[in-house]
């Protein structure tokens, strides 16, 4: 049978089996060629195959995978993205292209987005952005008329602004992981860069005085101040590697980290779903404003920019407004209160002389 992948496997007890796929990454077919069961699981693998079609959703689909607005993609962006259209065009492969004008064709599609939102409002958002993006590039580049899911909306408009580690969550962490995970803590809570940019960062972006790190997410190069407790701790880390954060010689894969942290997090006793390791981002921003910081001060560190926009951004999303940011803006009243009153004093001890 053409196709049909063949793979031999050896079990615990040192005993091989082989297991046949209709296709390779296809569906897993029953018994050995020639069985019964076998045949009648190869033509149903098969008759459930679309055929793809230049009139249809899945040439949009493919065009922007082999797109160069999908190769500029971080990685990690890039593996997320092609798992979703996968599942969209599953969906939607063999939907006319001719009938995305129909604006019965909107409904249609944020039909299955409230199906979608009923598991996660957040994974649906980001699957129809990424089906709004996809839709964009085909009008774009004339494979389609229309885009019927520009501006489409969100069904979630939460934040985590209210999720930042306190003193006794840090310590309890710290005390949980191993030194190198320490480290990659200390990094996120002193230089607020996302878990990509830390387990990225080289030896060779540390002079001593400051870390370079250019962001996954957004390209840029930002030039962060090392603190004196994460100089003291950078200073004193073994650099048997290329990464500032390495397991054993070797540096960590994103689901690595992430499968070591949850662990982590469950020995130190926290709450995965209340805290994560982003939101070491977010205390950041708050622990800076706590300080007095200005939005301009904390958008160079965090790499949101200079403008207006980014500024909103990081306080909607990062900043939480707590009682220790309530206290700042009252002693910063008091202070400007003060002041007006020795200048209202000055002035009168003027008018006397």
């Amino acid at each position: 049978m053409k196709g049909v992948k063949r793979t031999t496997m050896r079990l615990a007890d040192g005993s091989t089996v082989t297991y046949f796929y209709a296709w390779r990454g296809g569906p897993r077919l029953p018994g050995q060629p020639g069985d019964p069961g076998f045949l009648a699981a190869f033509n149903e693998a098969i008759a459930g195959l679309r055929p793809k079609s230049s009139e249809t959703l899945s040439k949009i689909f493919d065009g922007y995978l082999d797109s160069q607005a999908f190769a500029a993609l971080a990685p990690r962006s890039a593996k997320d993205y092609r798992s979703i259209i996968k599942k969209i065009e599953k969906k939607f492969g063999d939907f006319p292209l001719a009938a995305l004008g129909d604006r019965r064709a909107r409904a249609e599609f944020l039909t299955w987005r409230d199906e979608l939102a009923k598991t996660s409002r957040r994974g649906a958002d980001y699957t129809f952005a990424i089906f709004a993006r996809a839709l964009s590039w085909g009008v774009d580049f004339g494979h389609c008329g229309e885009n019927p899911l520009k501006k489409h909306g969100n069904t979630w408009k939460g934040n985590r602004n209210d999720h930042t580690w306190s003193a006794e969550d840090e310590v309890a962490m710290l005390a949980a992981l191993s030194p190198s995970l320490q480290l990659a803590m200390r990094l996120a809570l002193w230089t607020a860069q996302r878990q990509g940019d830390i387990l990225r960062m080289t030896w060779t972006a540390y002079d001593g005085e400051l870390l370079a790190v250019r962001q996954g997410k957004t390209g840029k190069t930002v030039h962060i101040p090392v603190a004196a407790p994460l100089k003291a701790e950078l200073d004193a880390a073994p650099r048997s590697g290329l990464y500032i954060v390495e397991h054993d010689g070797f540096p960590y894969t994103s689901d690595g980290f992430r499968s070591v942290w949850s662990r982590a997090m469950t020995r130190a006793g926290l709450d995965g779903a209340n805290l994560t390791f982003h939101d070491l981002r977010g205390t950041f921003a708050t622990r800076a404003y706590e300080a007095s910081a200005t939005d301009a001060e904390v958008a160079s560190v965090t790499g949101h920019g200079a403008d207006g926009q980014a500024h909103a951004t990081l306080r909607r999303h990062y900043l939480s407004l707590n009682l220790a940011l309530a206290r700042v803006c009252i002693r910063k009243l008091e202070t400007r209160a003060a002041a007006l009153m020795v200048e209202r004093m000055d002035e009168r001890e003027s008018h006397v002389d």
